[in-house]
């Protein structure tokens, strides 16, 4: 099996977990592990400008997908409830 076999096989792992999942991997799932370690050495090539030019669209089209998925921060994305709790605890 060559490395380019071996790295579509691990993007189509990535994948599927992703849409399976509905997302990220997760560094507190020791089994995930395999994704992030791969996720990261990809993500290190493609800074350095060392990604194979036919795994660079991939891997953005990857990297779109795991920015849907990104995790959000809850007090931004509940704004108004916080707001409304600020405003009844802070009037003076």
């Amino acid at each position: 099996m060559t490395q380019d076999e071996k790295w579509l096989i691990r993007y189509q792992e990535v994948i599927g977990f992703i849409e399976a999942n509905h997302r990220n991997p997760s560094k507190h799932h020791i089994e995930e592990h395999d994704h992030l370690n791969w996720l990261k050495a990809n993500r290190k090539a493609l800074n350095a400008g060392k990604m194979k030019p036919e795994r660079l669209e991939m891997f953005r089209r990857l990297l779109l997908l795991m920015e849907e998925y990104k995790r959000k921060n809850q007090y931004i994305e509940s704004g108004k409830v916080r707001l409304a709790f600020l405003d009844y605890y802070l009037i003076d």
